[in-house]
């Protein structure tokens, strides 16, 4: 008989939403009841929307919960275990009949994300259990060149997941072909991107594929020495990692002769990274792993032949290494099935934004955004338009609503004047603005700019003083023009990647959404109605009862009247706070 196992989310998704207090009442219920089933805990299932989720697996089959807070707990304790009646209600996914969720989880193909959500993170032989190690292990065994496993990365098709989707088993060839008696293998999980958790959530769901990965990287380029680098804001992660760094000390997987491979000497340090967007860059994070300011420098020389400590370095980021054991174990034409000609594999996705379905998802490149967001996502939260789509972050761009066909690989997002980036998703509706929108990402890069670049330290501010002179309705005829010519020089003067892409959100918004930006300069109005010193709050002489609320509830004093007669808003005092608009039951304040 197959023993009932009870499983929490422990992501940080999922303790955020409460899940730590609901394991902690189930654990109290299985002591405390003396309740004959095995708890266990795992990282995100993908599904963050629904957290906190739990578990159960019993001799019928698989049962999803979500949305199951500490009573829910008991509830679901006492029928599902006890009663063995399973409360349709609560779950969100089943192998047994149709429920809320199938679609999400049996639609996605998962290869980065294949151990996420299904073994403890902290058990090296759960990871074990799933072929953890073994493409290593039969490296190793059957003594595969270090060639024939740079050639299978090749032929697999794999690009680089960091965002500039340069080829790994390139990457690889050219550290491989610098010969040096020391080198290095960095993993970039310094993800940066507002709205995007894919590094994070594989970093805290299965962190031994990553290592692993890194293990095999090490061999290839013949390199001593791994070093993650994290940003310190990631605390779970972190201590996740550090868990199986030790664990694989442990087995002897990381060290001296690892894996019987004789002369192969590899370890793997981390390096928490102060929270710095720069650094995502890799000359930049070099300079922070060696206790530089981190900012970048001119390249050439590349990492691969002049990287950490001047020695031959290869980076790649958490979602690429999350790959390299199952292509190893599967074989490069298993992987390359998935994805486009130029685009191999798999994708993960952050879902964010206004969006149903926020969580991650993985999918096969060349599945369209449309797919994505309404498939998958689920649609726009209250059903309403879908206006656009953030990829890419803050080096990213907006793709429009009528451009949603998109296929998702590089060279199709490239197209749209976004970039695919790490992974960020970034769903807008008709209530975003989308000058607001570029502002606030043109804020961020502005902030994060080392400073280094004159173009990229003062261009960026420039651009930002011109969107906020228009959302705050004092824009001029020419501001459209300033800011593309402004734009184009910060792309083609800055080093590096950062102010080479900071103007993607204002040129692409500027290129879809043109009329926006002419509405906020022309017409001084915004027409989602978000800027704020644009808009205007009147009464509806139909609508207004008297009923006072209004004008009790108004902190600038701006509205006059008397019980049951019409009230005024005097527009010179209006702060266009919208309190009046909240507080009315009768619909009778009009935004405009």
């Amino acid at each position: 008989m197959t023993k009932t196992t009870v499983t929490v989310g422990l992501g940080s998704c999922g303790i955020a939403a409460g899940a730590s207090k609901t394991f902690q009442k189930i654990k109290d219920l299985k002591e405390t009841e003396n309740i004959d089933f095995e708890l266990r805990k795992t990282s995100c299932i993908g599904m963050c929307y629904r957290e906190p989720l739990v578990e159960i697996v019993d001799e019928t089959g698989t049962y999803l919960y979500g949305d199951i807070n500490e009573d829910r707990a008991i509830e679901v304790i006492e029928k599902h275990i006890n009663q063995h009646d399973p409360i349709r209600e609560y779950i969100v996914y089943t192998d047994l009949f149709d429920a809320p969720e199938n679609y999400f989880i049996e639609s996605q193909v998962k290869i980065v994300l294949r151990n996420c959500g299904y073994i403890d993170p902290e058990s090296i032989e759960e990871y074990e259990a799933r072929k953890g190690y073994n493409a290593i292990r039969e490296i190793g065994e059957n003594k595969i060149s270090r060639e024939a496993v740079i050639q299978t990365v090749l032929d697999s098709g794999i690009r680089g997941r960091g965002g500039g989707g340069f080829p790994t088993g390139m990457k690889w060839k050219f550290a491989n072909a610098n010969k040096s008696p020391e080198k290095y293998v960095i993993c970039n999980a310094d993800e940066g991107d507002p709205g995007a958790f894919m590094d994070r959530s594989v970093l805290e769901g299965d962190p031994h594929s990553v290592l692993e990965g890194m293990i095999i990287a090490g061999y290839a380029i013949e390199a001593t020495q791994g070093v993650i680098y994290c940003r310190a804001e990631y605390p779970l992660a972190i201590t996740r990692l550090n868990i199986a760094i030790q664990q694989a000390h442990q087995k002897g997987y990381l060290g001296v002769n690892i894996f019987g491979i004789e002369g192969f000497n590899f370890d793997i340090y981390i390096k928490e990274g102060a929270g710095a967007f720069v650094c995502g860059e890799e000359t930049a994070l070099i300079a922070s792993i060696e206790g530089e300011r981190g900012m970048p420098r001119k390249r050439p020389p590349f990492p691969a032949s002049s990287g950490l400590w001047k020695n031959p370095t290869n980076i790649n980021n958490v979602e690429t290494f999350a790959n390299i054991p199952w292509i190893m174990i599967n074989g490069a034409a298993a992987y390359a099935v998935y994805g486009t000609e130029k685009s191999k594999g798999t994708k993960v996705f952050a879902l964010a934004g206004k969006v149903k379905n926020s969580g991650l998802v993985e999918v096969p490149m060349g599945v369209t955004i449309n797919d994505v967001i309404f498939r998958l996502g689920g649609g726009i939260k209250q059903d309403k338009k879908f206006k656009a789509v953030q990829l890419g972050g803050p080096s990213g761009g907006c793709i429009p609503e009528y451009l949603s066909d998109t296929i998702v690989d590089y060279d199709s997002v490239n197209a749209t004047g976004a970039i695919m980036g790490s992974g960020g998703m970034v769903v807008m509706d008709e209530t975003t603005c989308m000058v607001d929108v570029a502002k606030f990402f043109l804020d961020f890069t502005r902030k994060e700019s080392c400073g280094k670049c004159t173009f990229c330290r003062m261009g960026t501010m420039r651009m930002l003083e011109i969107l906020e002179r228009i959302t705050n309705g004092k824009g001029a005829e020419d501001d459209l023009s300033k800011l593309e010519e402004l734009a184009y020089q910060i792309k083609d003067n800055s080093l590096c990647g950062l102010g080479q892409t900071a103007p993607n959100p204002v040129l692409t918004t500027i290129k879809y959404f043109r009329d926006e930006y002419e509405a906020h300069i022309f017409h001084k109005k915004c027409p989602a109605k978000v800027c704020r010193p644009l808009l205007t709050y009147t009464v509806d002489e139909e609508k207004c009862t008297g009923c006072m609320v209004c004008l009790k509830n108004c902190p600038a004093k701006a509205i006059t009247g008397e019980r049951k007669k019409l009230h005024y808003i005097d527009q010179e005092i209006c702060t266009k706070c919208g309190v009046c608009f909240s507080k009315c039951k009768f619909e009778s304040i009009v935004l405009s």
